[in-house]
Order: structure tokens, then C-alpha cells, then sequence
């Protein structure tokens, strides 16, 4: 199961953030997210310039979908989520 946390503050007509560091590769390529580690911060998390439509509208093309949005403070987040292309060999249906 792939699951994506999209976000951005609203009192900012900033960057979107799309990812932290251990965020799929390709995804954050497809999406041309670029990496960055604010001074003080210990993590790291991709941004595009893009506003959360066009992200939204990327993602949906690829088969993603939103699960559910929420306000945190002065922060939009929204959660996705992306069926898993074939079911994994562990996972069995209940009888």
C-alpha cells in the first residue's frame, strides 16, 4: 500500500511539501521536488514550486486519490493514497 502526506502552510504563498527523506525517488522526480534541510532541522523534506492543485492533479494521473484533507494551526494537509499494483504473495483473502 502506497500512501503520499501532502502539505503546505497557508499563510505563505510558498513551496508545497511533497516528502521527507525517505520519500519514493521517482515520485519526487515525476513531481521535479527538489530537497531541502532548513537550518536547525534534522530531517529533510522535498518541495515544488507548484500550488497543491497542480500537485493534486499530477499525482490523480498516476493513480493516486485523496483519502482526507484537514487544517493543523495554519497548515492544509492532505493524505493519499495509491492501490498497490498486485496484491503482495503474503497477503491471503478472507474466506
Amino acid at each position: 500500500m502506497q500512501g503520499l502526506l501532502l502539505y503546505i502552510i497557508i499563510f505563505e504563498t510558498g513551496p508545497t511539501i511533497v516528502g521527507d527523506e525517505h520519500s519514493d525517488r521517482r515520485l519526487m522526480t515525476l513531481l521535479v521536488a527538489e530537497k531541502f534541510t532548513m537550518l536547525g532541522n534534522n530531517f529533510s523534506e522535498y518541495r515544488v514550486n507548484d500550488p497543491p492543485r497542480l500537485v493534486l492533479d499530477k499525482l490523480e494521473t498516476i493513480g493516486y486519490h485523496v483519502v482526507s484533507m484537514t487544517g493543523v494551526g495554519q497548515t492544509i494537509v492532505w493524505c493519499l493514497h495509491k492501490p498497490a499494483e498486485k496484491p503482495s504473495p503474503l497477503w491471503t483473502p478472507l474466506k
